[in-house]
């Protein structure tokens, strides 16, 4: 198992828990920000490097930004975190992922908004949940057409709850996740992951997108094949594939 995270404190405290649950088994580790398209390649080069096979990817890095950024590689922070650098790291791994299985997490936020192909850099009216779901759609997108482009990977997504943590910004949204009642706590959102990476691959919808045990219908403008296709191509085009 490797544990990927940006930000060097809180990627030492989730070694710690893996290692804990792990009666003390050492993961690996790597620090990657998913907004840098050379970090994303570094990090690929590594795991080659040190793994001959790899069983599952869980494209699992996200965040939803207060305010419009634009990335060194030049696209909005949004899109680049949460969709084009998984789907870089994820083809630079296919050969190595093939009989494995792609876990991308995704959100019913999805519904607020819809990826544009045409134009990953945003422009100045910038809203950031829209941005986000935006984001999210993609996400969903990615698995269907993984699903349909490299049938010897077992591709979904899924919807975690709204989950307690830290992965917004912004004080507004900062509050909601921490203090607002009702959410998902973590371990119960990871969870669905594990199951999701560890269920027999028949017991799953290949391409298909999970909320709790289920899969379910998403929007149709993220269910959509020829956007899918349209998608993937934009996305490896931006990301130099």
């Amino acid at each position: 198992m490797v544990v990927v995270g940006r930000d060097p404190q809180r990627l030492a405290a989730a070694v710690a828990k893996v290692r804990q649950a792990g009666n003390g088994r050492e993961p690996g580790r790597f620090r990657a920000d998913f907004e840098s398209f050379q970090q994303v390649r570094d990090l690929a080069t590594y795991l080659l490097e040190t793994y001959p096979r790899i069983d599952v990817l869980a494209n699992n890095a996200g965040g939803m930004i207060a305010n419009y950024r634009r990335t060194a590689d030049g696209y909005e922070a949004t899109v680049q975190g949460n969709h084009l650098g998984p789907f870089l790291l994820t083809n630079l791994l296919r050969e190595r992922l093939a009989g494995g299985r792609i876990v991308n997490t995704a959100s019913d936020a999805h519904r607020s908004g819809r990826p544009d192909p045409d134009n990953f850099a945003g422009n100045g009216k910038y809203r950031s949940f829209q941005t986000y779901g935006a984001a999210k759609s993609a996400n969903i997108l990615f698995a269907s057409e993984a699903a349909r482009r490299w049938p010897d990977i077992t591709s979904v997504s899924f919807h975690p709850g709204v989950v307690r943590t830290n992965f917004g910004d912004g004080t507004l949204t900062r509050l909601f996740y921490r203090y607002a009642p009702l959410l998902v706590t973590p371990e119960k959102a990871g969870a669905l992951l594990v199951r999701l990476a560890t269920i027999p691959a028949k017991g799953l919808v290949d391409g298909g997108y999970y909320v709790g045990h289920d899969p379910k219908k998403p929007a149709s403008y993220a269910a959509d094949p020829a956007a899918a296709a349209r998608l993937w191509a934009a996305s490896e085009a931006a990301v130099g594939i």
